[in-house]
C-alpha cells in the first residue's frame, strides 16, 4: 500500500471552494415543513423570453442532504400515476414553498407510500390528532365543518 501525497495547492484550492460555499446565502423564507406534510411549490419556469410560476402540490416524502445541498421530495398521484419531484431547497427556481396541511407521520421517509393507493395512502392531519387527543368529540366536529 502505497500513501498519496496531496501537494499544498490542492489543499489550498479545496479549502478557498469550502470558504466560497460557506458565502453562499442560505434561503431565509423557507418555512419548517418535514415529511408527511402537503407543500404547494411554485417553481419558475422559463418559456422564450418570459418566466411563469407553475405550482406543484403534493406530500412530503423526503428531506435529504444538509446546507446549500439540501432537497426534498414530493409526491402526488395525476390521473392515476404516481408523480415524484425532487426539488433544491435552496434554488433560485424555487419561487415560494407553502405548506397547506401538516401531516402526522412516523417516520422520516415515507417511500412506502410508492406501493399505496386510495385511502390507503392518505396522511392523517396532524391539528385533527391533536384536537382528537385533547378533547375526544372536539376533533369529528372540525372533521365535519
Amino acid at each position: 500500500m502505497t500513501k498519496t501525497k496531496t501537494s499544498k495547492a490542492h489543499v489550498r484550492l479545496a479549502h478557498d471552494t469550502l470558504e466560497n460555499l460557506k458565502a453562499v446565502k442560505l434561503r431565509e423564507d423557507i418555512p419548517h415543513f418535514q415529511a408527511g406534510d402537503r407543500l404547494v411549490v411554485k417553481s419558475k419556469i422559463k418559456e422564450g423570453d418570459k418566466y411563469r410560476l407553475q405550482a406543484f402540490e403534493g406530500i412530503v416524502i423526503a428531506r435529504n442532504g444538509r446546507g446549500i445541498r439540501e432537497t426534498f421530495t414530493l409526491r402526488k398521484v395525476s390521473g392515476g400515476v404516481g408523480v415524484e419531484r425532487v426539488y433544491p431547497l435552496h434554488s433560485p427556481a424555487v419561487a415560494s414553498i407553502e405548506v397547506k396541511v401538516e401531516g402526522f407521520v412516523r417516520r422520516g421517509k415515507l417511500y412506502y407510500l410508492r406501493k399505496l393507493s386510495g385511502r390507503s395512502a392518505r396522511i392523517r392531519d396532524k391539528n385533527l390528532k391533536l384536537l382528537e387527543a385533547q378533547g375526544g368529540g372536539a376533533g369529528e366536529e372540525a372533521a365535519k365543518a
